[in-house]
């Protein structure tokens, strides 16, 4: 009922769609960059900065290969949607993700700040990872993990790369309490300028702005802001929690958020099986360069040990590529995902989805590759210095 009348052909139209669709304040809450918005714009920039080695008359199949194996879950391409609350997006919400993702044969992560449960959205893709922000004691901890794994969570992903600094110079809008008449009158202008988004909630449902998936049977259900508010108030774990947590796991586990390669490697040391390049999208410390900049050097720091995924400033398939090529075994993709919601649903999701899966498939055509598996650094043409912490394979890597 509510896909757009065309298709989406780029998630750059997905984006345009979804300001046209969402109220102003809730669009700002998708761009969602920390202070001037610096790291956010970097992840995107980083991604121009390289370019392509392009091959001609190779003996490329009909078909190429995009699969890969992620967390032991097979993934028909290697994008993996990245956890990220979509309570004032759509009303189909994350389970919609979910169905899309399923779609289109990938995986997705839920968010502790998901609007709905994680039992719901396993539901929907069986593929489904569930990411945990520290909050509370090791106990509320401990009962929130071992009801992921009762429900059949494929990997936890300890997400590290947030740490409060929130302040935005262009703001963001207050997230109610709760709903009721006031919350209603109060936003009454916000849905008047935007009566479609309006009615899709309307017909759709009214998310009760709770946190499900950080219940607690001594806490219960908190609202989202009582849940933002412990955890503020919660202190930042250590690599002994890390270690901990591994333990109590003992399944796959992600530590989301590494950018130094120290910190990879302590990662390994810690029991992780997986890391996550990332600076949450440019929601942590304004000024870091871009994500695709710390890939390198993560790589190499931790070899085979683990696989490396990737997240930040990916918007076209050969953005995957181009990660892909300098070592990462997958992407997470969050804010091209939330603009296909917006703009259309579910629909939009699944056309962002295949806008990737195509530009994936089109860039190995240009390089003569069969398959992701084939990709490598000396695709790319990378600027003398564009690595960090890699002095000595700057060089190699110059165009």
């Amino acid at each position: 009922m509510f896909a757009a009348r065309k298709p989406i052909e780029t998630v750059a139209e997905a984006q345009r769609r979804a300001k046209r669709r969402l109220p102003k304040a809730v669009y700002k809450s998708l761009l969602a960059g920390t202070e001037k918005g610096i790291t956010l714009s970097n992840n995107i920039r980083a991604f121009d900065e390289i370019g392509f080695r392009p091959r001609i008359a190779k003996d490329i199949p009909p078909t190429r290969d995009l699969k890969t194996t992620v967390l032991g879950q097979e993934i028909a391409m290697p994008v993996i949607i990245s956890p990220a609350g979509a309570q004032a997006v759509d009303p189909g919400g994350e389970v919609a993700v979910a169905k899309a993702a399923a779609a289109a044969g990938t995986a997705m992560g839920l968010s502790s700040f998901a609007s709905m449960p994680f039992e719901a959205v396993i539901g929907a893709n069986p593929k489904a990872f569930f990411q945990l922000y520290w909050v509370g004691t090791r106990d509320d901890i401990a009962e929130r993990v071992e009801h992921a794994r009762k429900v059949g969570a494929k990997a936890l992903i300890l997400t590290l790369d947030w740490a409060f600094a929130s302040r935005r110079d262009w703001g963001t809008p207050a997230i109610p309490e709760k709903v009721n008449l006031a919350t209603l009158w109060k936003f009454v202008p916000m849905g008047l300028s935007r009566p479609g988004w309006s009615a899709r909630f309307v017909l759709g449902g009214i998310p009760d702005l709770k946190a499900p998936n950080l219940t607690t049977s001594a806490k219960g259900t908190p609202t989202f802001n009582q849940a933002y508010v412990e955890w503020v108030q919660t202190p930042l774990p250590t690599w002994d929690d890390v270690e901990w947590l591994r333990r109590l796991w003992g399944g796959q586990f992600v530590v989301k958020g590494v950018f130094n390669p120290d910190d990879a490697r302590r990662a390994v040391d810690a029991g992780a099986t997986a890391v996550s390049v990332s600076n949450h999208g440019g929601n942590n410390l304004d000024g870091t360069p871009g994500s695709l900049r710390a890939l390198p050097a993560v790589v190499e720091a931790v070899g085979d040990q683990v696989e490396v995924l990737f997240d930040g400033g990916v918007r076209r398939g050969s953005d995957v590529v181009k990660a892909l090529a300098l070592g990462a075994r997958a992407v997470l993709v969050g804010r091209a995902w939330l603009f296909g919601l917006a703009a259309a649903g579910e629909a939009g999701v699944r056309q962002v989805l295949e806008i990737l899966r195509g530009g994936i498939d089109e860039a190995l055509i240009g390089l003569g590759h069969r398959s992701i598996q084939d990709l490598s650094p000396a695709d790319l043409v990378i600027p003398d210095g564009f690595a960090l912490n890699r002095p000595s394979l700057r060089s190699a890597y110059h165009g």
